[in-house]
């Protein structure tokens, strides 16, 4: 390792929190443009159709580069991968600010998604390969936790202010400068680590493509059978080819000598259990951003200014819940959390459920969306820790760019299969008799929230049966004694 000195606790809590800056900044960026969009989609001529690609080509690019961009920082160097990330996100940002077409912002929207993929990663590796195994790193990825669950919320409020206050560029432009000062900051805050000597460092090429490949085209056809149909031919061939590269991937992976993923990693019960929750978990936490953000502008009639401040408490809830997360593993381990985290969240989107075309935002949203706030900071802490536990420092890369697949894949798969929920229940409710645009949208938003908290409920299922106990257990005694947990199954 190289870098400063990380033995004092302010060295690693300013280390800490320029991670934590980054982690906030990459996940609002998946929101901040939702409350924009009309006003993006009146300066560029954008339609009503092709908005959504504003911000599915960000996510589209994100989850599908996830995987290569976690096993880089292993190879390359974390730091380094991390400044080279930001520095893309950021150059990205400003030219997406200043663009003047469709083509124009969508290029540069993917391109961030890029820098994404490539800094989120290495921000999570760097964290724990900073902070000791136990209690704190619990702290540690509580705080991540926070500002990570946060973030959702917290962009679609300063989406909103800043289309109101300065104009839809800016949701854009507030990215440069922070990425320029993570930058600066990060040769004098971060320690550089890398996963294998100099001389032994190979990168699985036809592995990295054929992955990056499968799961960027898994994504554009989940994102996009909302808009052409599950059963048409386009995305059923979609699908298809991008599960055979998915499994060339796999065959690749058992015969390369160096692969890219090495499934022993697998080995580890947590991890596996952690991942299928970390799917679920996104299926849940993306929609649920999505249906609320149009119940409030397209039934309650809010103004994007509005529709951003409506989300403070639920930013609040998590912010505080994550917090107390990161403590309550250490006392009772990261099962018990997680499970109790998941079932908040769908005891919060079945109360969504009940939301009434002539309602009010303290009536039909303020109540579920602390509960739901509360719920995402219990399980996004804990399944954090649950896929980092036990893992080999040389693996930590990997590690956290298998969770963070997993949740944007879930949260694609989510957002596709709500959004059509939504749309379906909306037209057969018009095909009824339903003659008021309110009514018959509410129906369609009340039954996705439903189908989300099934979501929410199908999560915790796993979490209570898959994930070990023990390790659970064992994690939480070994923080309690400050020793490093070096548990894996």
């Amino acid at each position: 390792m190289s870098g400063p000195d990380m033995s004092s606790p302010r060295a690693k809590n300013l280390a800490l929190a320029l991670l934590a800056l980054t982690q906030f900044v990459v996940v609002i960026d998946a929101s901040i443009t939702n409350v924009a969009l009309p006003s993006i989609g009146k300066a560029l001529d954008i339609s009503q159709d092709d908005l959504s690609w504003v911000v599915n080509s960000y996510t589209l690019v994100f989850g599908g580069f996830l995987l290569l961009g976690g096993r880089l920082a292993d190879f390359f160097g974390r730091r380094r991968m991390f400044m080279v990330g930001m520095a893309l996100f950021g150059a990205a940002s400003l030219a997406g600010g200043f663009a003047q077409s469709e083509e124009w912002l969508i290029i540069a929207r993917a391109i961030q998604g890029l820098g994404a993929a490539i800094a989120s990663p290495a921000a999570l590796s760097i964290v724990t390969t900073t902070f000791s195994e136990g209690s704190e790193r619990n702290r540690a990825l509580g705080i991540w936790g926070a500002v990570a669950g946060a973030g959702g919320a917290a962009g679609v409020l300063l989406g909103g202010i800043l289309t109101q206050w300065a104009g839809w560029e800016w949701v854009l432009f507030v990215n440069v400068p922070i990425a320029a000062f993570v930058v600066w900051q990060a040769p004098k805050r971060l320690i550089e680590s890398k996963a294998e000597e100099e001389s032994e460092r190979t990168l699985d090429i036809p592995g990295a493509v054929s992955i990056t490949a499968g799961l960027a085209l898994l994504v554009y056809t989940l994102v996009d059978a909302a808009n052409i149909g599950w059963t048409s031919t386009e995305t059923i061939l979609r699908g298809v080819v991008a599960l055979a590269l998915i499994g060339v991937f796999v065959i690749i992976e058992l015969r390369t000598r160096k692969p890219l993923v090495p499934f022993s990693i697998f080995r580890n019960r947590t991890l596996r259990a952690a991942n299928i929750v970390g799917i679920l978990t996104g299926m849940s936490l993306f929609s649920m951003f999505f249906l609320i953000t149009l119940y409030l502008q397209q039934v309650l009639g809010q103004d994007a200014l509005e529709a951003g401040l409506s989300y403070l408490p639920l930013a609040i809830s998590i912010i505080l819940a994550a917090g107390i997360a990161g403590q309550l593993v250490t006392r009772i381990g990261f099962k018990p959390v997680l499970v109790t985290g998941l079932l908040f969240v769908a005891v919060a989107l079945a109360w969504f459920n009940q939301i009434s075309p002539d309602g009010s935002y303290l009536a039909d949203v303020l109540g579920p969306s602390i509960l739901a706030g509360i719920g995402l900071g219990l399980s996004f802490v804990p399944v954090t820790i649950a896929a980092m536990s036990g893992t080999i420092p040389e693996e930590a890369g990997l590690a956290s760019g298998l969770i963070n697949t997993s949740q944007q894949i879930g949260g694609a798969l989510g957002l596709a299969i709500l959004a059509s929920i939504a749309n379906s229940s909306t037209n057969d409710a018009f095909s009824s008799g339903v003659t008021e645009r309110t009514v018959a949208l509410t129906q369609g938003f009340s039954d996705a929230f439903l189908v989300g908290a099934g979501f929410a409920l199908a999560g915790a299922i796993p979490a209570a049966l898959l994930i070990s106990s023990k390790d659970s257990r064992e994690h939480a005694e070994a923080a309690q004694r400050g020793e490093v947990d070096t548990a894996a199954v």
